[in-house]
């Protein structure tokens, strides 16, 4: 192959839509780079594996793949789990050089994708009301690397403030507080005449559908404020930009992540003890079991997310070590 092939890294989700968007994820990305393969695994539940997928790729002749997490925001899946499937697999593979590429994060493309969605459901709306009459509620999946929930509270402001939202404010669907159904408790006490809750999330699944959910029971309890469910991000075109733009930088070298304050690096207020642990990935007793179309049972194993080193060396790096301090 004359250009490396490409492998786009999800999470992977029990829930069978949420597969099947990233697979569209996956075809427009392939859309966008006819002279490439791009092909797609996953950490989780769903199939093909990342590992797989590497393998595969090498036994019909890559001998260079970029990989690039499917994450907005680098936290233990970015740092530490998919990293730690690469180092597996190069560890075994010498004759395959595998460079890893960086998360979206906070970029001006996200958050014009963003923007659109929110707009967009504000135009669905039955009746007008003016954003300085409104707060916008930005929901994150929630981790416990601090690091990567305060970038989804730096997002809720940058949103807020340049569409001129009365207030701005940050939830998370778990792990992390305030939790959604919190953060619409408080909301509601502040006089403003519309909630617009947004998701910023890439895909639909149960964590997405939990966050409508809470929305709803919100807006059922009273009818003074009126709650707007603005979509998720999915496959819009600046998100494929974005990734693309991500896969650029591989390729230049500029695929840095912003370790300043990833507690696996520098002492973390209540995170100390988490510096210069060891990179190991925690998804391996769900590996591939497949999702709940595959099974007549729902898995309720509770996992872990953490242990990964991060620097400021590229991000084709993490790829390459199994230990970092």
């Amino acid at each position: 192959m004359k250009e490396p092939a490409v492998l786009l890294c999800g999470h992977g989700s029990r829930d069978v839509e949420a597969i099947r968007e990233f697979e569209a994820l996956a075809a427009g990305m392939r859309a966008r780079l006819p002279g490439r393969r791009v092909e797609h695994g996953f950490l989780e539940f769903a199939r093909p594996t990342i590992g797989a997928v590497l393998h595969r790729l090498r036994d019909e002749g890559a001998r260079e793949i970029d990989a690039l997490p499917g994450m907005l925001f680098a936290a233990g899946h970015a740092k530490n789990d998919i990293p730690s499937v690469l180092n597996d697999f190069a560890a075994v593979h010498a004759d395959v050089t595998v460079r890893y590429g960086r998360d979206l994060a906070i970029d001006p493309l996200m958050l014009r994708a963003a923007r659109e969605r929110i707009e967009a459901a504000e135009q669905a709306a039955l009746v007008p009301v003016a954003r300085a009459d409104s707060t916008l509620l930005v929901v994150g999946r929630g981790t416990n690397d601090p690091d990567a929930n305060s970038n989804v509270a730096k997002l809720a402001r940058l949103l807020a403030e340049g569409m001129g939202y009365g207030w701005g404010a940050v939830g998370f669907s778990g792990v992390a507080q305030p939790r959604t159904d919190a953060a619409l408790a408080r909301l509601l006490k502040l006089g403003f005449r519309r909630i617009v809750v947004f998701p910023y999330f890439l895909f639909t699944g149960v964590l997405v559908k939990r966050i409508y959910a809470a929305a709803d029971a919100a807006a059922d309890a009273q009818n003074a404020v009126e709650i707007v469910k603005a979509p998720y991000l999915n496959d819009h075109p600046l998100v494929l930009q974005a990734f693309r733009e991500r896969l650029d930088e591989i390729g230049a070298g500029r695929n840095l992540m912003n370790c300043q304050m990833c507690k696996y690096r520098v002492q973390i207020i209540g995170y100390e003890r988490e510096v210069g642990t060891p990179q190991a990935g925690h998804h391996h007793h769900v590996e591939g079991i497949g999702t709940d179309a595959d099974h007549a049972h729902h898995h309720h194993a509770h996992h872990g997310h953490h242990r990964h080193h991060c620097d400021d060396a590229p991000a084709a790096d993490a790829a390459a070590r199994g230990k970092r301090s």
